[in-house]
């Protein structure tokens, strides 16, 4: 019985694995008719956890600090909805990073990315007007439930909203130096429902 269970274990690993490097490989390569034909399926499985691109070799430096902030609300149970407080998503991923020898891929770049993502497939509004800008949406809501779940003692949270502060780093230079800096740009997202896991 062991043995059958560990073959069988074994087996399903080596097809996910198969499979997995099937799709990656289709993902990067050049247009062909399976990857035409097959084009959400392979996105499906890509997006967002496993997208590929040159970042690596060029990467873009932020021209902007960015803060991420997050706050909750709960439905007690005679009724009236509790809001907390904000919470600042992007100083606890910059504390995790500052003085660690070793950080952690996820407390460097997945907020940050999930961020920039949400704003390349819902642009200047907050509509999803695609499947992709939905799927964003519920990653990037995912992300900051699990971060403020993490940090707080928020049990449950029925609602969760965004705020980020978006302010341009100043250019090097004297003249830079001598401009008073700007108050940050301000973007406010609507409250997202939290579904349970």
């Amino acid at each position: 019985m062991l043995a059958v269970a560990l073959r069988t274990a074994v087996v399903l690993s080596l097809l996910t694995t198969a499979t997995h490097v099937l799709m990656l490989f289709l993902h990067v390569a050049p247009a062909n008719s399976v990857s035409n034909r097959f084009g959400p399926q392979i996105n499906a499985w890509v997006y967002p956890l496993f997208e590929q691109n040159w970042r690596l070799f060029a990467p873009e430096p932020d021209s902007v600090n960015r803060r991420i902030l997050a706050r909750t609300a709960q439905t007690t149970p005679g009724g009236p909805v509790r809001v907390s407080a904000w919470s600042d998503l992007s100083a606890v991923d910059n504390s995790a990073v500052r003085h660690n020898a070793f950080p952690s891929h996820t407390a460097q770049n997945l907020l940050r990315r999930a961020w920039t993502s949400y704003v390349e497939t819902h642009g200047g509004d907050d509509g999803a007007d695609s499947e992709r800008a939905v799927m964003m949406q519920t990653y990037l809501r995912n992300i900051a439930v699990d971060r403020v779940k993490a940090h707080t003692e928020a049990n449950t949270i029925d609602f969760i909203q965004l705020r980020v502060l978006t302010k341009p780093i100043a250019a090097p230079g004297a003249a830079a130096g001598h401009r008073p800096p700007g108050p940050p740009d301000e973007r406010l997202l609507p409250w997202w429902k939290v579904t349970s896991p």
